[in-house]
């Protein structure tokens, strides 16, 4: 009788519940359970008692059911919309700066610092002489390494030529439709100094940025895709140069670097100049750029391009070239790859590690061999400090 009453006889106490909270008032009068009881007792108004009781129990026990419980497969959640926006927030800014997102206005004005656990920091140096010539051959006893004002014990030095990554920004705008196919031989020229080792990625723009070839080995499908470069357009160099950065985390090698092939100013980007800089300070990319300018600029943009480009390369350590013969451009990108083939990297772990975020100024100096003539130091500027 029992094993008939919890079966089929007697709906079990999972239905019983669903059944009262499901169905409404008048379906509830009507429910067999309801009549079973009236049936099975001599006071019908039993049956209306024990209901009424067995709803406020089930009221009670919804009530109570605690957040982690389980819940039918019919349940209906509704998440609340803070939940949502913290989901947003986790997402990693490198998976917001596609061209599609640019588009769509996604890419914050705002850059957030990229801030690094400093244990060892690696700082590539450029020497040049008087007539911008590399001057190589030094050793680790001419340098010296201030963090500060604290001079730093140098624990690695090295003069050869690493793998790199590196990424080629190539100005597409409609300004360049006489210097197109010049720039573009440039760029040929700038692979052939390159390692085996080393891999490459394009960014395209005019009036926006585009990535044309991912991260790469092969020289060659760089140069197929830049074939279909169009000049069209404005110029929105910033805009490139934020992709470019970006694009850098997901690189291989410690060494990084950017070469910029622009012929001016910019006139169509949403990234400010300030905002740009505080970029390439915080990322450990060296940038490299050449400037190809008319002898008589058209704009206010053109005109600020040549200290916007030199002030951008040298806060990364890098050098910016300004001709104004585009027949200049294949020899100049020959130098900048063997220049890149010829820097000395010098490691050090600070001293002192302050966990306060904030910039920390790095000076190299160097004291050359006697008889050299007066010799240039590029090196990066300095580095952000880790927050915690």
């Amino acid at each position: 009788m029992t094993r008939q009453e919890n079966g089929r006889g007697f709906p079990g106490p999972p239905a019983l519940v669903r059944s009262l909270v499901q169905n409404s008032s008048p379906a509830l009068l009507r429910h067999p359970t309801l009549d079973w009881l009236r049936k099975n007792h001599s006071h019908p108004s039993f049956a209306d008692l024990l209901l009424a009781l067995t709803l406020s129990l089930v009221t009670a026990c919804v009530l109570a059911i605690p957040a982690s419980a389980q819940t039918d497969v019919n349940d209906v959640h509704v998440s609340p919309r803070e939940v949502e926006k913290a989901k947003v927030k986790d997402i990693p800014p490198e998976e917001l700066t596609s061209k599609a997102d640019l588009d769509a206005g996604k890419l914050s004005a705002h850059v957030r610092p990229l801030k690094v656990d400093v244990d060892l920091v690696l700082v590539p140096v450029t020497i040049t002489d008087p007539l911008n010539r590399l001057v190589t051959g030094l050793e680790k006893e001419n340098f010296q390494l201030f963090d500060g004002n604290a001079q730093q014990e140098i624990r690695s030095f090295s003069s050869e030529d690493a793998p790199v990554s590196l990424g080629v920004i190539f100005d597409s705008s409609g300004s360049m439709s006489s210097k197109m196919d010049r720039a573009k031989d440039a760029v040929v020229e700038f692979f052939k100094t390159a390692n085996p080792q080393d891999e490459f990625f394009m960014i395209t723009f005019s009036d926006e940025p585009e990535e044309v070839s991912d991260f790469t080995n092969s020289v060659d499908e760089i140069q197929n895709k830049l074939v279909y470069a169009v000049p069209r357009k404005r110029t929105a160099l910033l805009d490139a140069i934020y992709v470019g950065v970006s694009k850098m985390r997901q690189a291989k090698y410690a060494k990084k670097a950017l070469l910029i092939i622009s012929d001016g100013g910019d006139n169509h980007s949403r990234y400010t100049e300030g905002e740009i800089k505080a970029l390439v300070k915080e990322a450990d990319v060296m940038i490299y750029a050449i400037g190809i300018y008319d002898r008589y600029f058209q704009s206010q943009e053109e005109r600020l391009g040549p200290a916007l480009l030199t002030d951008i390369a040298e806060l990364t350590g890098g050098r910016a070239f300004t001709i104004d013969n585009p027949n200049d451009l294949a020899d100049v990108a020959t130098k900048i790859g063997i220049e890149l083939r010829n820097q000395y990297v010098l490691g050090y772990r600070p001293a002192k590690v302050v966990h306060d975020g904030k910039w920390r100024k790095i000076k190299v100096k160097l004291m050359p061999p006697k008889g050299l003539p007066p010799l240039r130091v590029y090196a990066r500027t300095g580095y952000y400090a880790p927050a915690e």
